[in-house]
């Protein structure tokens, strides 16, 4: 998004009858502040960021103007994942500037001194028996680095899919939270018991940032993580173990289905815009090949936006400056949110459910979760009062009685 502000000046040259003005905010007040115009039709913005949770919801209320592309913005050229997640009835709704999945990544450096050699999918038992091997906190690294800090889109994207992958869902066909089933016993007691042992002390309060830095730093022999990590971890002016880091895909256990989160931040435009033509212009500009052409020549190919575009992966430029390329696009392929738990399931997403109640169940669960990692509940307490949070949630909403 900061490069993004910094090119636009690209974009005002070539449409001088048009002026930017940028509102930049913490992600949690553009959550707010976004949600508050898009219901109440302020139309304070002409174009918003927003992610793949909303733009379903915010399609089918009719809060969103479909976008229209031409024949130059070459809308197959998305990656079907991203395309899909971000339409309503085959209409795009919003244009994706980014997008990720998640992967494991790793030192090869202390898997192979340890004589380990890492699948291209691993399953959550074989990384639990790597993180042992590798863990090391009198010289300073621990086996593994995972979110820990509460937060529908913070713990909960890991844990979601740590659940999916053990075979659970967040409801069941008759919209049932399944809080207390063994899938999610199952993988939650095993989160707990994996960073209890194996991670940094402090993990509940472990977000990207933290575990970036100390992933940076040589800190963490794996870390499981949004796919744009890669291009960080791998990038000797950040890190120091750059030349030592290597990709694979996130891990399984009872089922591959929905080990991998998906997620895109793209650009809407509200249906309360009064400069609807303007905003359509910018939004196609700013996710065209075009514009991740102008970041490649103008920063360098490891800086461009991925996860977007079909053509970025074939560009040879980004495949020599990016190693992770082929494992990062592998994840966001096999990502399906309409299909991402082994019991048929209500809801569309892979580590959200894209109903607009999950926002609160999400952060509720988010801070018991937080808070079993933390020691402060048994993971059956935690797990006990996330379903009575849920349930009621899902009652007061009119879902069942």
């Amino acid at each position: 998004m900061i490069e993004m502000q910094k090119l636009s000046s690209h974009f005002e040259k070539a449409n001088p009858d048009i002026k930017l003005k940028w509102v930049t905010l913490e992600e949690g007040v553009l959550r707010q502040r976004v949600t508050t115009d898009i219901a109440t039709k302020g139309g304070q913005f002409d174009v918003m960021t927003i992610g793949m949770y909303e733009t379903p919801i915010w399609g089918k209320k009719g809060w969103l103007q479909a976008l229209k592309t031409d024949a130059t913005y070459d809308v197959d050229d998305l990656l079907p994942a991203m395309r899909d997640g971000l339409s309503v009835e085959g209409k795009l709704y919003a244009a994706p500037f980014y997008g990720e999945s998640s992967m494991l990544m790793y030192r090869k450096d202390l898997a192979d001194k340890v004589g380990v050699t890492v699948p291209e999918r691993p399953t959550w038992t074989q990384v639990a028996d790597l993180a042992k091997k590798i863990h090391d906190p009198k010289n300073g690294v621990y086996g593994i680095c995972l979110r820990g800090k509460p937060g529908w889109g913070d713990n909960m994207a890991l844990i979601s899919t740590m659940v999916n992958t053990f075979g659970g869902q967040w409801f069941d066909m008759k919209w049932q939270p399944q809080l207390e089933s063994k899938p999610w016993k199952d993988a939650v007691t095993f989160y707990v018991d994996l960073l209890t042992k194996y991670g940094p002390p402090g993990s509940s309060a472990n977000s990207f940032n933290e575990i970036l830095a100390l992933t940076n730093s040589g800190k963490c022999g794996m870390w499981i993580d949004a796919t744009i990590a890669a291009s960080f971890v791998s990038d000797p002016k950040q890190s120091k173990v750059a030349d030592q880091m290597a990709f694979a895909q996130a891990p399984t256990q009872v089922t591959p289905k929905g080990a991998n989160w998906l997620w895109a931040w793209a650009l809407a435009i509200p249906s309360g815009s009064k400069k609807v033509d303007a905003a359509q212009k910018f939004v196609t500009w700013a996710t065209s090949k075009e514009y991740i052409n102008l970041v490649g020549t103008t920063n360098g190919w490891g800086t461009v936006p991925t996860g977007t575009r079909k053509s970025t992966y074939e560009n040879a430029d980004f495949l020599k400056a990016a190693r992770f390329a082929k494992a990062e696009k592998m994840a966001i392929d096999s990502a399906n949110p309409n299909d991402s738990t082994l019991p048929k399931s209500p809801y569309v997403g892979v580590q959200f459910a894209a109903i607009p109640e999950f926002q609160a169940i999400g952060t509720t669960v988010g801070q018991q979760m937080s808070a079993a990692l933390a020691g402060q509940k048994t993971v059956d307490e935690a797990l006990k009062a996330s379903q009575v949070a849920a349930e009621r949630q899902m009652k007061k909403a009119g879902y069942y009685k």
